[in-house]
């Protein structure tokens, strides 16, 4: 924050500042006292001098001058308010002269009377609106999740890392694990059902910013800001499935968890891990922080972003620089592939996210749209032909890739939009918040629900990334935040569309 320098203003401010209301206010009777008892003929500087302070004959001058003034506003007001009290006093004779009689004892308080009267009823008015607008917003936010009491169930919270968690995402293959991304310039692996940890990646020198997993090998792809995104390989063995704890809420939950301590965590971190320190390949052409990277569908290919305001694209056989994305104005924020094209979304601070379009090898066209205000968080593929945007001026869009001149849904929210994710089969969108809240919304725009957040559960600091992972009639949420843990939610698909 700002430090005030400076002695005659920094003087000033601490006149003004709350903190010293009550020593301004005896210096102001002083100044008072001492106009009143001054003879005539002794100038300011010789009364100075005569008192014992302190404080610099300057700084005493300056304060002297901001009272005086303070004193000439306080007798400005007291002369507009006798003015107003006679008035009020003539206003009163005159009703009384044509017969009409003033309720009170004191004429002034009859008159002031019938202006509250009137004021009071004209705020009761408003408030009467007020409330009813305010009461059926509240029942129709409602509506949605009225006895749900199933749809979010805590599934298992991840503690383990140093430092805050940017990214996470669920391996496509067989053995299915969590990987996260961390502050603490590592990844970890986790078992969904158990919460353990099963591997470290320690090969960074910066902020772990993304992790992602290869479609059909045990490979991830990270990027740091040691500007470079490594391909490393994970072996992991899952232990034996717990039961699942007995812990569920209704996704309206509205209970605060502000009262448990930033630092404290639930649990214990992971034990001693296995560690892969050395990967399989470094990508290092980036000027900056590489801060999202990505696999081109067959895996062959991978993207990556930097706060250098390019996108690289790297083959992954040889590790060789196929092309350099250039456009955006200022730095990127996240990149995304499509799941079945040769297709690339980028996303950036100067509120725009642009599409490029690798499927025809001769052509590699490009795409711009400003359809945001602020900062593009991130932009994400559906399995489908859409395109989703989040962005710091608190909206989310939905774009039709066939037609994307305008977006076909928009979703305003109260709050920054993070790292977003659309779930693959049920098509749902959840969304990170700088205020710690999770909401799901579907494609239309319309809210689903959103997930608990009390005491108990749910993050204490700002929700940075979600992904999901379906199995069947199972549809797992997972979610990271900056109170160094992520945790994994169950929820209810068929119930939540039942409730829609």
């Amino acid at each position: 924050m700002p430090v005030e320098g400076g002695s005659s203003s920094g003087s000033a401010s601490a006149a003004r500042h709350p903190k010293q209301k009550r020593k301004a206010h005896s210096l102001s009777i002083r100044r008072t006292n001492s106009t009143e008892d001054r003879p005539l003929g002794i100038h300011r500087g010789d009364m100075l001098e005569g008192q014992d302070s302190k404080l610099p004959l300057s700084l005493r001058s300056n304060l002297l001058d901001l009272f005086g003034q303070i004193e000439r506003e306080f007798e400005n007001l007291y002369i507009e308010n006798l003015e107003l009290r006679r008035e009020i006093d003539s206003l009163n004779e005159r009703l009384t002269g044509d017969g009409q009689t003033v309720e009170g004892g004191d004429p002034t308080k009859g008159a002031l009377k019938t202006k509250a009267s009137h004021s009071t009823s004209q705020l009761s008015q408003k408030l009467k609106t007020t409330y009813k607008a305010s009461t059926s917003k509240i029942v129709s936010s409602f509506k949605a999740t009225t006895g749900s009491r199933a749809l979010c169930q805590l599934l298992k919270e991840y503690v383990g890392h140093r430092d805050g968690i940017w990214d996470l995402s669920v391996t496509r293959t067989q053995p299915v694990v969590l990987g996260t991304a961390s502050a603490d310039h590592s990844a970890l692996l986790w078992s969904i059902e158990t919460g353990k940890c099963l591997l470290r990646y320690a090969g960074h020198a910066g902020s772990v910013n993304s992790i992602k997993f290869h479609p059909t090998e045990q490979m991830a792809l990270t990027a740091s800001g040691d500007q470079t995104a490594h391909i490393w390989r994970y072996m992991v063995q899952l232990p034996a499935p717990q039961p699942p704890p007995d812990v569920s809420a209704p996704c309206d939950d509205d209970q605060d968890s502000s009262d448990r301590e930033e630092g404290e965590v639930d649990g214990e971190g992971p034990c001693e891990v296995p560690t892969v320190r050395v990967a399989t390949a470094t990508l290092k052409s980036h000027q900056g922080v590489v801060i999202a990277a990505d696999w081109l569908v067959g895996g062959r290919q991978v993207v990556t972003a930097s706060w250098d305001r390019a996108a690289n694209l790297y083959e992954v056989e040889t590790s060789e620089l196929v092309h350099t994305l250039t456009g955006h104005d200022q730095e990127l924020t996240h990149c995304c592939t499509h799941p079945t094209q040769r297709l690339v979304v980028t996303s950036s601070r100067d509120t725009t996210f642009r599409l490029w379009d690798f499927r025809d090898p001769s052509i590699h066209s490009v795409n711009v749209f400003q359809g945001h205000t602020d900062t593009v968080t991130s932009a994400v593929f559906t399995v489908g032909d859409n395109v989703v945007s989040g962005s710091d001026d608190r909206t989310v869009k939905v774009w039709d890739l066939k037609n994307m001149r305008s977006p076909i849904a928009t979703i305003r929210t109260d709050s920054a939009v993070n790292r977003i994710s659309v779930s693959a089969n049920q098509r749902i969108i959840a969304l990170p918040h700088d205020n710690r809240q999770v909401r799901l919304f579907d494609m239309s725009g319309q809210r689903l629900a959103r997930l608990p957040r009390s005491n108990r559960m749910g993050h204490r600091r700002m929700v940075c990334c979600t992904a999901w992972n379906e199995e069947n009639q199972s549809c797992n949420l997972f979610t990271c935040g900056f109170d160094r843990q992520a945790i994994g939610w169950n929820i209810n698909i068929p119930a939540l569309l039942q409730e829609k």
